[in-house]
């Protein structure tokens, strides 16, 4: 029941286009239980939200492993491209999931300690594709975690003017332009 419930917020989160408008009521709804079953699965609506996080964070990080999969071990920068391909598609297609795993995807626990989250572990998982790179040969102008960053950052910019045209137009440009990036990156 957890996984439908999750599945049911996930397409009203797609529907509103954000988290504001999603609430338990509307998610029993969706999956055509009481509102009163829900609160066995989660005690509030930030509970929710937070379940939804974790679903949508798993979503993507088996996306982007899916991506690179069926490149072989030895071509790191297309298994890199492969990754960072996963994720703009998934944030195109997915602009509600997307906006709330942005709001949502690192905190400070500590005020001097290294930010943490499942967007961490994103930017992480580029940075490890980097090194890979470098194991292999391929030059650096930054360090791989810089490089991860970088191009992370220059993809969810050109991703989030794709979800700011009206009428999303531009689709076919997020690749090249972070192929493009990605080029950039090495000497």
């Amino acid at each position: 029941m957890r996984g439908e419930i999750l599945a049911a917020a996930g397409r009203l989160l797609a529907e509103l286009g954000g988290e504001d408008g999603l609430t338990i009521r509307g998610v029993a709804r969706a999956v055509g239980i009481a509102p009163a079953s829900i609160y066995q699965h989660f005690s509030d609506r930030a509970e929710l939200v937070r379940g939804l996080l974790d679903h949508e964070y798993t979503r993507l990080r088996d996306a982007m492993c899916a991506a690179e999969e069926p490149l072989g071990e030895t071509d790191v920068v297309g298994r890199v491209r492969a990754q960072i391909h996963a994720y703009c598609t998934f944030a195109m297609e997915n602009p509600g999931h997307y906006r709330l795993m942005l709001a949502n995807g690192a905190s400070r626990p500590d005020p001097g300690a290294r930010a943490e989250g499942p967007l961490l572990d994103v930017i992480d998982r580029l940075a490890a594709g980097f090194e890979r790179c470098v194991e292999a040969g391929h030059l650096l102008r930054v360090t791989p975690g810089r490089a991860a960053a970088v191009v992370f950052v220059g993809a969810h910019g050109r991703v989030a003017l794709f979800h700011s045209v009206l009428n999303r137009t531009g689709a076919e440009l997020v690749e090249p332009f972070v192929d493009e990036l990605i080029s950039l990156v090495f000497v």
